[in-house]
């Protein structure tokens, strides 16, 4: 009997504390679009698990090349699904791992308040002198901001104004100093907590370019990280998928 009870009470503490009591360390790198939301959910990570999270923001594309070449993370949170796909059938992530973690948005955005109208007018009018996007090539916001260009039936006339920033984090800078009038960044950038925070925006229609699925995978050298395990399952909690949609992503 006694043996019994110790194994109930055993049971019910387990379920009282799904994470790991075994405090560890998780090298993430991350699409620099979750910049905001991440600093928050890793805050709340380490105050639910005990776990710690050391965040490097970039590009998905240079983040990839990176880890090929032996950059030490263990985790990454791509701005695409392809990246974390790929690096799967490379062996460098751990199989099955992979996992969608959030569906981003593409805003048209200027730091000055009534510079960009609600449909995006202004980009037909062509009245400014320069017009930031994300390297297509190493951001998938970059890419999103292409195909609705092309969309637009724009991208040959707008293209001599591109000022092409290495990531989205980059991109969002030009805009917010002045250096570019308007551009296209995550609309995480510019909107928390069910509003725009700054400036003036067009929410670009879902259907302008392919979804923005972003997927986080383990690398294979993290496969018995524990910090790095719990992280993922962390993030499909209610308490990070809130976090999440509060700027903005849909799941």
């Amino acid at each position: 009997m006694l043996f019994r009870h110790a194994t109930l009470i055993a049971a019910l503490t387990t379920l009282a504390m799904p994470f790991s009591a075994h405090a560890d360390q998780v090298q993430v790198a991350v699409a620099a679009n979750f910049t905001a939301p991440m600093k928050v959910i890793a805050a709340e990570f380490e105050k639910a698990t005990g776990h710690k999270a050391e965040l490097s923001f970039g590009a998905t594309g240079k983040f990839y090349a990176q880890i090929k070449n032996g950059a030490p993370f263990d985790v990454l949170l791509a701005a695409d699904d392809e990246t974390p796909a790929k690096m799967e059938k490379e062996g460098l992530a751990v199989p099955g791992s992979r996992m969608t973690y959030a569906i981003g948005a593409l805003v048209l955005w200027s730091a000055k308040p009534g510079f960009v109208d609600d449909k995006g007018a202004i980009l037909k009018t062509g009245d400014f002198a320069h017009l930031a996007i994300a390297a297509p090539k190493l951001a998938p916001y970059g890419a999103a901001a292409i195909e609705t260009l092309d969309k637009l039936g724009l991208l040959a006339t707008l293209e001599p104004k591109f000022v092409t920033g290495e990531s989205i984090g980059q991109t969002y800078q030009f805009i917010n100093t002045g250096n570019a009038e308007l551009g296209f960044v995550a609309l995480s950038q510019v909107y928390a907590n069910g509003k725009l925070t700054s400036g003036s925006a067009w929410f670009v229609p879902a259907d302008f370019h392919k979804p923005i699925r972003q997927d986080a995978v383990i690398l294979s050298k993290a496969k018995d990280n524990a910090a790095a395990i719990v992280l993922l399952k962390f993030l499909k909690t209610k308490q990070a998928r809130d976090v999440i949609k509060s700027y903005g992503y849909t799941l």
